[in-house]
């Protein structure tokens, strides 16, 4: 079973994504409101070893995958990468095994300290998020953990965009109520004007959250584009997921400990391997303790407990 890696999985920015997870232990030093993992063990801002990068990169070597497998080599998996130590070195070293770029997913949380912006300019893609406006909105979206300011924060992300010389791939997500109001977007306007970034993504909720937080509709994510530019992530798709591992019931168990599924997801996964009834692997995910089955909105995720 893999540890470190996961997928590929159909991402709607980097294709076929393959999944590298340096921090397996859930831990991040955000509580994100809109937050999908279900479990996360909360923590300062104090950077560690959490996984061996040794480990990391003798798993990837051993997978047998090339770059015909997918697009993307993705750093992200079910923690915030920037809290790892060894992120840059980890960088450098996947990038000397593949002619894929080599991507980063990140809260940008750290990016106040000029080593951690250093690692993270390792990878060819850096995609942050920015979801507040100011600190109280920070406080009620982010909920940082480990007394960092939003002052600090936005100065951290605004030296990482203007230094990095990748590309810049920003990421806002849309709470309904909290961040979406036309005097967010007025105070968002002039956040994005100081930031450097190639491309703006605009999400929303999409998987069940941690906490309580819903999605804004179509008509608002528009509203949102009008103000802020960007493009609109879409509310769904019916992801090409895939795994090494032969047995399908393992393998979907693999991937939900890293990234949580729709049963639509499930069922697409389980026809492309010729299975047309997925009643019965439904019913074995859900007994299984380490998997939480949440219904919200009309659709059902699988997700680790």
């Amino acid at each position: 079973m893999a540890k470190f890696l996961y997928g590929p999985i159909a991402s709607r920015r980097f294709g076929r994504s393959l999944g590298v997870s340096p921090v397996t232990d859930s831990t991040c030093n955000f509580g994100c409101v809109y937050c999908q993992l279900g479990r996360i063990r909360y923590s300062p801002h104090e950077r560690a070893e959490h996984a061996d990068v040794d480990a990391i990169l003798e798993e990837f070597d051993r997978s047998g995958l090339t770059d015909e497998d997918f697009d993307a080599l993705s750093v992200v998996g079910d923690g915030e990468p920037l809290l790892h130590n060894r992120l840059g070195e980890l960088l450098r070293k996947l990038k000397s095994r593949t002619r894929r770029p080599v991507t980063l997913v990140t809260n940008g949380s750290l990016f106040v300290a000029q080593a951690v912006r250093e690692a993270a300019a390792q990878a060819d893609i850096v995609s942050p998020s920015l979801d507040a406006y100011d600190e109280a909105s920070f406080a009620r979206i982010n909920r940082p953990y480990g007394g960092l300011s939003f002052a600090s924060y936005y100065e951290g992300l605004q030296a990482f965009t203007h230094a990095y010389e990748g590309q810049l791939w920003l990421e806002m997500m849309f709470v309904k109520g909290l961040n979406d109001d036309a005097q967010a977007l007025k105070k968002f306007q002039k956040l994005l004007e100081g930031l450097r970034y190639d491309r703006l993504y605009l999400n929303t909720v999409v998987r069940p959250p941690i906490a309580t937080a819903e999605a804004v509709d179509g008509k608002d994510m528009q509203r949102i584009q009008a103000a802020l530019g960007g493009i609109p992530l879409d509310f769904l798709s019916d992801a090409d997921y895939a795994d090494p591992e032969q047995d399908a019931l393992t393998a979907l168990k693999n991937l939900i400990r890293r990234h949580p599924l729709h049963t639509f997801e499930i069922e697409g996964f389980l026809r492309r391997r010729g299975c047309e009834d997925a009643g019965p692997i439904l019913q074995q995910l859900a007994a299984d303790p380490r998997i939480e089955v949440v219904t919200r909105a009309g659709y059902t995720v699988y997700r680790p407990r």
